[in-house]
């Protein structure tokens, strides 16, 4: 089965009317309810206006619970974390990364050699990346998941060594960013959105947020 693109929707929470005044996006406070410089980085250049808010989650999930699902319900528990905090006039964003391949999720590494192993395991391989998002409003709520195929060139140990003591891709899902030096040279092919591994969907998540409005 192909997922690439694939969107999976839960329903609005239709609690009241929207009532957010504002003439255009860029009059809107989006809440970016994530610590990522890279979120913040793709939501400005969007044209949002941007604060960053944040809540301690905890991130730990159910093994038994379908990788495919693990972003999204990450992305919601922050959600949920914030939404008291919100303000009638602001969209509260949280997203949450997974890396996948072979069934199995690979989040970021806490070490050295663990960077190492994983960057071994997706080298001349097609993983998954996942990014589930939430997009709130103080009466409304969309949430999906995005999925990006990447596929990577073989991967030497001493270009994993190279990658690991000069990116130090520590805050990273998988170990790696698109943005960098692994971006640029050793990924042969992107299946879906850029900005979906660099950790938003922006096309889903500027479309979703007209939508609401609109309301």
């Amino acid at each position: 089965m192909d997922y690439v693109g694939r969107i999976r929707v839960s329903p609005f929470n239709f609690k009241k009317s929207l009532n957010i005044m504002a003439n255009n996006i860029a009059d809107l406070k989006v809440i970016l309810g994530s610590k990522s410089p890279r979120r913040s980085q793709l939501l400005k250049e969007a044209g949002f206006n941007v604060e960053i808010r944040i809540q301690d989650v905890d991130e730990s999930f159910d093994p038994a619970m379908p990788v495919l699902d693990v972003a999204l319900y990450l992305a919601k528990r922050k959600g949920e974390a914030l939404l008291a905090t919100l303000q009638r006039e602001e969209i509260l964003v949280t997203a949450d990364s997974v890396v996948i391949l072979d069934d199995q999720i690979y989040n970021k590494p806490e070490t050295f050699d663990e960077g190492e192993r994983i960057l071994s395991k997706l080298s001349d391989r097609t993983h998954l990346v996942a990014t589930g998002v939430s997009i709130s409003t103080v009466d409304l709520n969309q949430s999906f998941t995005v999925l990006t195929k990447v596929t990577f060139a073989p991967l030497s140990l001493s270009e994993i060594h190279y990658y690991l003591t000069n990116y130090s891709p520590y805050d990273k899902a998988g170990s790696y960013g698109i943005q960098d030096w692994i971006g640029l040279c050793k990924v042969v092919k992107i299946e879906g959105s850029y900005s979906n591994i660099m950790g938003l969907p922006m096309h889903e998540v500027y479309t979703t947020i007209q939508a609401m409005v609109k309301k």
